[in-house]
């Protein structure tokens, strides 16, 4: 006899499989090919990541260092980022692995995330995280924060980082015209960032901005790197 139930849980994973790889081909036939796609895999199962996998997505956002040292227990092989706000007690636990920490606000947590990759004779990639949006919650550096950081002399003796760019996320508004503005003016720190310090740095050139909503925008203003996870596993 024919469990209906076991069928329609059957159906029902088929679909979420077929939703994930047609999702993300969906997303990869949008962005232009300079444009890296971070798929945000916070609280989804390894299941679904594996399935990615199987779409030929290797770059893999998580915003808990714990939950991201468990993933990659099981997933060994994909290129993991940080994207959640870290603390320095944390950094210990992913340093041996992670490929970029995009959420860098502070000259303490650059000096611990040296401190703890030269442990495991690594450099780890990092991205600072800029405050554009209007949410005052919201991470990163404000006004000229980013500047006073990088003009810090302590900066030259962190050997076992590399500073790669720039990333923050936009307000959460149905307002498009302010995203964009928020966008472009991420886009000119970053360009004021480059030539004050990074003129002959070719490593310093991500800008890690949009997300599902908002990302064909971010797109549009310069964004080398979008972090979407809803819409390739959808709500979670």
């Amino acid at each position: 006899m024919i469990d209906d139930k076991k069928i329609y849980i059957c159906a029902i994973d088929f679909f979420i499989v077929n939703n994930i790889v047609e999702n993300i081909n969906r997303i990869r036939e949008e962005l232009p090919s300079a444009v890296q796609l971070i798929a945000i895999s916070k609280t989804k199962p390894v299941e679904d990541i594996k399935t990615a996998l199987t779409a030929g997505q290797r770059r893999f956002g998580e915003n808990k260092a714990l939950e991201l040292v468990a993933k990659h227990e099981q997933i060994p092989d994909a290129e993991w980022h940080f994207v959640g706000h870290l603390q320095t007690n944390k950094v210990k636990y992913i340093a041996p692995f992670v490929t970029m920490i995009q959420t860098v606000d502070s000259f303490r947590l650059l000096a611990e995330i040296n401190r703890q990759a030269q442990k495991y004779n690594r450099i780890i990639k990092c991205l600072l995280e800029v405050h554009i949006a209007q949410e005052e919650e919201k991470s990163g550096l404000r006004g000229d924060e980013i500047f006073r950081l990088l003009e810090m002399p302590e900066i030259g003796g962190l050997h076992n980082i590399r500073l790669c760019g720039l990333m923050a996320m936009a307000t959460y508004t149905d307002d498009k015209s302010l995203i964009r503005s928020e966008f472009r003016q991420l886009a000119d720190i970053h360009k004021q960032v480059k030539q004050r310090f990074f003129a002959n740095d070719s490593a310093f050139c991500e800008l890690s901005s949009g997300m599902t909503d908002d990302y064909r925008i971010a797109v549009e203003e310069g964004s080398t790197m979008v972090r979407i996870g809803s819409g390739i596993f959808g709500s979670r």
